[in-house]
């Protein structure tokens, strides 16, 4: 196997509940193939990280303080293009359309709905969907890398 492929995928992770902030670092870090490279509870600071870290993969909440994850997104593409995951409870296809699609127009490549899960059966499905959900992203990144 090549050196590029054991390469852990590099993730920051923008999110102001700091208990989901912890879940979801738990959940990437314990799966041995993502690298958590910053954390931080808005869009405005998750910018100033995004361009000083240069992720491959952005996770970004959508209703946060100061910057939520629209205007968050907007001004990543703006400034330094990156493949975005939305991790959000509210993106649910049945209830928020509209926030799916103005996500999307503004550059959010795919949706994950929050996990809120308990059993050690259902951590280790979320745990395989979000890590598959962000390899998927960073093999998309090298698009955006100048």
């Amino acid at each position: 196997m090549s050196t590029q492929a054991k390469r852990k995928v590099r993730v920051v992770l923008i999110e102001d509940s700091e208990i989901a902030l912890e879940i979801l670092t738990r959940i990437l870090t314990e799966s041995g193939e993502v690298d958590v490279v910053g954390k931080a509870p808005d869009g405005q600071q998750g910018l100033d990280l995004v361009e000083k870290t240069k992720p491959d993969v952005i996770c970004t909440d959508l209703v946060m303080p100061s910057m939520d994850g629209l205007a968050f997104t907007e001004a990543v593409m703006q400034r330094c293009p990156r493949p975005i995951l939305v991790i959000s409870q509210h993106i649910d296809p049945q209830k928020h359309t509209d926030n799916i699609f103005n996500l999307m127009r503004a550059g959010a490549l795919d949706f994950f709905e929050k996990p809120r899960s308990d059993t050690e059966a259902a951590y280790q499905s979320v745990q395989s969907i979000l890590v598959n959900k962000i390899k998927a992203l960073a093999y998309k990144a090298s698009r955006y890398k100048s």
